[in-house]
């Protein structure tokens, strides 16, 4: 009997007040240990598997909505935006001038540094060292970036030791740190450092090249069919800043996992609960930042990989519009869905870093007109009446559905503090779709993941990569080119429907995560673990920052009864950072006393 075909309505003719809320729930075996190779020797088995894939597609609804449907829109290959007005109060940046001029006008965008606040009171307050507290060290002479490298290897070669470890890194060189370190001293004693970014310690996903060490993206054997030659573009702009790179953080193998999990390189752990994960895909950056090693790191975020780990370990994570920096020099340069962008501390290191990063491909500036570079002057007098101003978005049905109720209810408590000290107007709104956007990022970042690995993948290396992403890219596989450009129809359709509720609201505002971060089971750290329901309440909120290419943060709010993180998420318009940037500025300050010390915790500055 044939299947019966579904008609769209064109998105311009959807009642959007009239949409019912749909709970996203995918279907699939939670699997670990024997089990878990068992499926995938049935998946990649070349019968066996598409009847598999078939099954599981059919649970999702996948074949019903890109095979039996009429998608009425022309496919969006790459996000598209329409023209945006001016962010109020801004300083622009220009991100055609060196990084280091870019820092100089960012500095003068936040508020008076106050070296009182960390430096000559009780610490127990004391959360972390910003990097403008690591400036006013060195300038001060009150340590030097050779003293701190000193403790930051000794902290790396503790974790080694822990029973169990902490794998953070997988490339790190402690005579190169030196190295380094001893320059930029040098410079300190000269009175000539480069910037405020000199001397201060990030590490980068290794997923991103950082010469001289390899990109592998945490494989075994990437690194062998992919020579790195020079840093990637961001890199290299935080390097000329003076920024010392400890080296290549661990992430989920090839970015394909939302929970940092890697039996190769040892599955990276949450400082706040060394029992649980870290969310992935950038877990070493989120867990190094954390615990204090770094103020900041570099990560990527195809899939939430930098806010979903930001969020489950109490840290900020930015989520830049697609194309605002250049990608040139990362695995994921040729994708639509994915961007490098900070890890931080705190929302003020989030902005330095990012000042320092951004800046668009001579390709993206014609082809995505992004609006100037900026970031908001939180010095000016005309900050709070800004705020006053800003409209917030809530879904409040989606913003609800969470595994825990703590989290919604904290992330409302802040909501609901930001808008009764500020003014801001929260305002409900609803966005059709939500299963539908899930659906074309799946199959947007699958199909392009596999084919950045052929021919290699086709050629042996499957056989070498770990159990879960052998899973991934087994279903990945079975989408067809009628399939990706049906996602690439849907993703117009949501586009549509995102930029109609930005007529009505500056921000979207959600939780970060359905859940806090989950507990590792033992036996997922020899052989992995594929648990699709637990990805899917991590990326419940994300992904229209991917699919899209949203701007998004993730801001640390407070903890669950367990102690977990929780973390709020706001989305902006097309490069709207500066908006959202300001926002998280003011949640953060807001909700400072709500915030604690992970367990495991390293103080660089410890004794001075």
């Amino acid at each position: 009997m044939a299947k019966t075909k579904r008609m769209m309505t064109p998105a311009e003719e959807v009642d959007i007040s009239a949409v019912k809320y749909d709970p996203l729930r995918l279907q699939a075996p939670h699997l670990t240990g024997f089990s878990l190779k068992l499926f995938v020797a049935m998946m990649e088995a070349p019968l066996l598997g598409g009847i598999i894939t078939s099954f599981l597609k059919k649970q999702n609804k996948i074949p019903e909505l890109l095979q039996h449907t009429v998608i009425p829109e022309k496919p969006m290959y790459r996000p598209e935006y329409p023209p945006q007005e001016p962010e109020p109060g801004v300083m622009i940046l220009d991100e055609d001038r060196d990084p280091v001029m870019r820092l100089e006008t960012a500095v003068q965008c936040l508020p008076q540094y106050d070296p009182s606040q960390h430096w000559n009171k009780d610490r127990s307050s004391f959360l972390y060292w910003t990097i403008r507290d690591y400036a006013h060290a060195y300038r001060s002479k009150i340590t030097t970036p050779s003293i701190v490298a000193d403790h930051l290897i000794s902290a790396v070669e503790e974790w080694h030791s822990r029973k169990p470890p902490m794998p953070m890194l997988i490339y790190f060189s402690a005579d190169d740190v030196r190295k380094q370190a001893d320059a930029s001293t040098k410079r300190f004693e000269e009175g000539n450092p480069i910037s405020i970014l000199d001397g201060i310690f990030m590490a980068i996903k290794d997923d991103i090249d950082c010469y001289p060490y390899p990109t592998k993206g945490a494989t075994t054997w990437f690194d062998k069919v992919y020579t790195v030659e020079k840093d990637a573009v961001c890199v290299s702009r935080l390097r000329r800043c003076g920024v010392i790179l400890i080296g290549k953080a661990n992430m989920h193998e090839l970015g394909l996992g939302t929970t940092g999990n890697n039996p190769i390189y040892g599955t990276a752990r949450n400082p706040h609960s060394i029992e649980r994960y870290t969310g992935g895909s950038s877990s070493g950056p989120a867990a190094i930042v954390a615990s204090g090693l770094c103020p900041a790191a570099v990560g990527t975020d195809g899939g939430g990989s930098v806010r979903i780990p930001s969020s489950l370990c109490g840290i900020v994570g930015l989520k830049t519009t697609y194309g605002r920096t250049d990608m040139g020099g990362s695995l994921c340069d040729c994708g639509t869905v994915e961007v490098a962008s900070p890890l931080a501390a705190t929302v003020e290191d989030a902005m330095l870093v990012y000042s320092a990063l951004a800046g668009c491909s001579s390709d993206d500036k014609i082809s995505l007109r992004p609006s100037p570079l900026c970031l908001p002057n939180i010095s000016s007098s005309e900050n709070l009446k800004i705020l006053q101003s800003v409209r917030l978005g809530k879904y409040s049905e989606w913003f609800h559905d969470v595994a825990n109720n703590e989290i919604s209810n904290k992330c409302e408590d802040a909501l609901n503090l930001l808008s009764s000290t500020f003014g801001c107007q929260i305002i409900e709104i609803i966005l059709p779709e939500l299963e539908e956007m899930r659906t074309a990022h799946i199959v947007s970042i699958g199909c392009e993941s596999l084919c950045d690995l052929n021919p290699d993948y086709w050629e042996g290396k499957r056989t070498e990569l770990t159990l879960d992403t052998r899973t991934s890219l087994a279903l990945f596989g079975s989408f067809s080119g009628t399939d990706y450009v049906a996602a690439q129809r849907l993703r117009r359709r949501i586009m549509y429907y995102h930029m109609e509720a930005f007529k009505k609201v500056d921000i979207i505002v959600t939780p970060t995560t359905g859940i806090t971060a989950p507990k590792i089971p033992p036996n997922a750290l020899k052989y992995g673990e594929s648990n699709y329901e637990v990805s899917g309440y991590l990326m419940r909120f994300i992904i229209a920052g991917n699919l899209l290419g949203l701007p998004a943060i993730s801001v640390p709010i407070g903890h669950d009864k367990e102690g977990l993180p929780i973390g709020i998420q706001l989305i902006g318009r097309p490069w709207g950072e500066a908006t959202l940037l300001r926002v998280a500025s003011t949640i953060e300050e807001l909700c400072f006393s709500s915030r604690r010390n992970p367990s495991t915790f390293y103080d660089m500055l410890k004794g001075i």
